[in-house]
C-alpha cells in the first residue's frame, strides 16, 4: 500500500529554515558576488534611462557637439556592461544553485543513514527519494534567489527615487498606487507557499507508490495487475494537477492584477510628465527617462517570479526539515569487555503502527551458542532480530551484549561486534569483493575469499567475468547467490554476535545444510541468533525459541518442542514450510 502522508513533526519548519541558512553560509562568497553583480546590473539599468535622456537632449539641441558623442559612447558602454553583468548573473546563479543543492543532498543522505532503518519506516523509500531529488533541488535555489532579491527590490525603489529627482510630482503619482502592488506581492507570497507545500506532498505520495511498484515488479508481472498498479500510482495525479493549476492561478492572478495596476501608474506618470513638458519644466529627454523609470518602478514581474521561487524553495526546505527533525541514532562511548557474545533481552517491548509487535520479551543467548527463533508470520521474528543488533531500539526494555547495554556502546564497537545477514542483502560497493568486505573495519582480501568459500560462494564468484573484481551491477545473480554473498559478508568479520534474519531462505536444501554446518564450525566461540523457517535449521541449533504473538511461548531444544503440535504447525504441512 502507498505510504500515508507523513504528519509534520514539531520543529520541522525551524529545521528547514536552519538548513537554508546553512546552505547560504556554505556559499557566502558566491552569494556576495551574485548580490554585487545583480546590484551592479540594477544600478546600470537605473543609470541608462538618465543617460539616454541626456543624450537625446544633446542630440536635439547640439547634434554635432563633442558632448553628444561622449554621451552616446556612455550609453553604449552601459548597454555592454549590462550584457556582461547578465552573463555573470547566469553563471553565478547556476553554480550557486548546484552547490547549494549538492550540500542539501549530502546533509539529507548523511542524516537518513544516521537515523538508520527508522527513517525508511517512517517516510518510505520513495518519499525519501522524492525529497532528496526534487525538494532538495527546489530548496537549493533559495540562496541565489535571496542574493538576487535585493536587486529586485532595489530596481523599483531606485526608479521611484529617480522619478523624484526628475520631478517630485512624478514620484508622488506613482507612490499613490504603490500600496496596491505591495498587497498583491504579500498575497502572492502567502498563497504560493501553501500551494507549493501541497503540490510537493502529492509528488511524494506518487514517488512512494512508484517505488513500491518497482520493488514488486515481478509480483505485478506474475499477477497481471500492471494496469491496476498504474491506476494506483497515478491516483493522486488529479490532486497534483489541481494544485499545479492552483499555483499557476495564484501567480497568474497576481501578475494580471499587477499588469492591470502597473499601466495605470505608468500612464499617470506619463500624463503628469507631459503636462510638465508643456509647461517647460521637463525636457524631451527627461520625458523619455521618466517613461523608462515608470516601467522599472512598476516592473513587479521580476519580483513575482522571485517571490514564487522563494516560496517553493521554502516549501521544499520544510519537507527536508521534516526528515532532519527525526533524531539520529545516538551512541555511547563504552567498549565491550572480553566475552563470547552473550545476548540478553530484558523485558523488550516494541510497537509498530500502534500495534505491540514484541511484548515484554525476556531472552538469553549464552555466549558461543546458537539460538534459532521460529514462529508464524507476524510473530515479530524480524523485529526481534533488528532489536537484537540495534538496527532499531525497543520502546521499553534493554538489550545487552556481554553485560553492556547496546545503547551505551560506541558506534564502531557495536557494529564491529554484531554481524548481520539478511533475506535480501543489499550488494553495496563497486565490486563483489567490496560488497563482501563491507564493514567496520573492511575485511582484508584473504578473509573475503575465505568467507566466500565458507558461504559456498567462491565457485560461482570465480565464474563471473572478472571474478571478485566484477562490478556488482554487472553480476547476474540469483536470489540464492545473493544470499550467499550476504552470508560471506557476515562471515568475513570477527563479530562476537552473528544474526541471520531468514538469510538461508533462498538456498536449496543441500547448500543450506552445508552452510549451516560451516556456520557452526566457522563461528565457534561466538553467538549466533538465527531466524529460522526450516526444520533442518532449527534442529541444528543449540536451543529454539518459539515466538507467538510477540511473546516467547516456549524455549527448549528442537526435539523437546517438536512434541508440541502447535510448534510443528509453525513449519506447515510436512514440517518444512512456514512463513516468515
Amino acid at each position: 500500500m502507498t505510504t500515508p502522508a507523513v504528519p509534520k513533526p514539531p520543529g520541522a519548519d525551524s529545521a528547514g529554515r536552519q538548513l537554508l541558512r546553512t546552505a547560504t553560509r556554505h556559499s557566502a562568497s558566491r552569494c556576495l558576488a551574485l548580490t554585487v553583480a545583480t546590484t551592479a546590473a540594477t544600478g546600470a539599468a537605473l543609470l541608462l534611462p538618465a543617460a539616454l535622456g541626456r543624450t537625446l537632449d544633446l542630440l536635439l539641441t547640439h547634434p554635432d557637439s563633442p558632448g553628444a558623442t561622449r554621451w552616446v559612447l556612455w550609453c553604449t558602454g552601459l548597454v555592454l556592461l549590462l550584457a556582461v553583468l547578465d552573463a555573470t548573473e547566469t553563471v553565478l546563479g547556476g553554480t550557486l544553485n548546484a552547490r547549494a543543492t549538492a550540500l542539501l543532498r549530502r546533509r539529507l543522505v548523511g542524516h537518513v543513514l544516521a537515523v538508520g532503518p527508522r527513517a525508511g519506516g517512517r517516510f518510505g523509500s520513495g518519499e525519501l527519494v522524492a525529497r532528496l531529488v526534487g525538494n532538495a533541488a527546489q530548496a537549493g535555489t533559495a540562496p541565489a534567489t535571496r542574493a538576487s532579491l535585493l536587486a529586485s527590490l532595489a530596481g523599483p525603489a531606485g526608479a521611484v527615487v529617480a522619478l523624484g529627482l526628475i520631478d517630485p510630482w512624478l514620484a508622488l503619482v506613482f507612490l499613490a498606487g504603490a500600496p496596491v502592488l505591495a498587497l498583491l506581492l504579500r498575497a502572492l507570497a502567502r498563497d504560493s507557499s501553501e500551494c507549493a507545500t501541497r503540490y510537493q506532498e502529492i509528488q511524494g505520495r506518487i514517488a512512494s507508490a512508484l517505488s513500491e511498484a518497482i520493488d514488486g515488479a515481478r509480483t505485478i508481472a506474475a499477477g497481471g495487475t500492471a494496469d491496476k498498479e498504474v491506476a494506483r500510482i497515478l491516483r493522486p495525479l488529479p490532486g497534483l494537477s489541481r494544485e499545479g493549476r492552483r499555483m499557476w492561478q495564484v501567480q497568474g492572478r497576481a501578475a494580471a492584477r499587477a499588469v492591470a495596476v502597473a499601466p495605470l501608474l505608468q500612464i499617470g506618470v506619463l500624463a503628469v510628465a507631459g503636462v510638465l513638458v508643456v509647461q517647460h519644466r521637463l525636457s524631451v529627454g527627461e520625458l523619455l527617462a521618466a517613461s523608462r523609470y515608470a516601467v522599472l518602478a512598476a516592473g513587479v514581474g521580476v519580483l513575482v517570479g522571485q517571490l514564487s521561487g522563494l516560496a517553493r524553495a521554502r516549501a521544499g526546505a520544510g519537507r527536508l526539515g521534516e526528515v532532519l527533525s527525526e533524531p539520529p541514532t545516538g551512541y555511547g562511548e563504552h567498549q565491550l569487555p572480553p566475552g563470547r557474545g552473550r545476548l540478553e533481552l530484558r523485558g523488550v517491548t516494541a510497537r509498530r503502527g500502534g500495534r505491540t509487535v514484541l511484548d515484554a520479551v525476556d531472552l538469553v543467548v549464552p555466549g558461543g551458542s546458537t539460538l534459532a527463533v521460529v514462529g508464524r508470520s507476524g510473530a515479530g521474528k524480524s523485529l526481534l532480530a533488528a532489536v537484537a543488533g540495534r538496527l532499531t531500539d525497543p520502546d521499553d526494555g534493554d538489550v545487552l551484549l556481554d553485560g553492556v547495554p547496546l545503547r551505551a556502546l560506541a558506534h564502531d564497537t557495536l557494529r564491529g561486534a554484531v554481524g548481520y545477514a539478511f533475506e535480501r542483502p543489499a550488494l553495496l560497493g563497486e565490486t563483489i569483493e567490496d560488497t563482501i568486505a563491507l564493514g567496520v573495519p573492511p575485511a582484508p582480501p584473504g578473509r573475503v575469499r575465505e568467507a566466500a568459500r565458507t558461504a559456498r560462494a567462491d565457485t560461482f564468484v570465480r565464474r563471473l567475468p572478472d571474478g571478485y573484481a566484477t562490478r556488482c551491477t554487472d553480476a547476474p545473480l540469483s536470489g540464492g547467490e545473493a544470499q550467499r554473498l550476504g552470508l560471506a559478508r557476515a562471515f568475513a568479520h570477527d563479530s562476537r554476535l552473528l544474526i541471520l534474519d531468514d538469510a538461508l531462505s533462498s538456498l536449496d536444501t543441500v547448500t543450506e545444510h552445508q552452510i549451516t554446518e560451516a556456520l557452526l564450525r566457522h563461528a565457534a566461540g561466538r553467538s549466533r541468533l538465527i531466524i529460522a523457517h526450516r526444520v533442518s535449521t532449527a534442529a541444528r541449533a543449540d536451543a529454539v525459541v518459539w515466538l507467538d504473538g510477540g511473546r516467547v511461548r516456549a524455549r527448549g531444544t528442537h526435539t523437546e518442542l517438536w512434541r508440541t503440535a502447535g510448534y510443528r504447525a509453525v513449519f506447515g504441512p510436512g514440517g518444512d514450510g512456514g512463513a516468515r
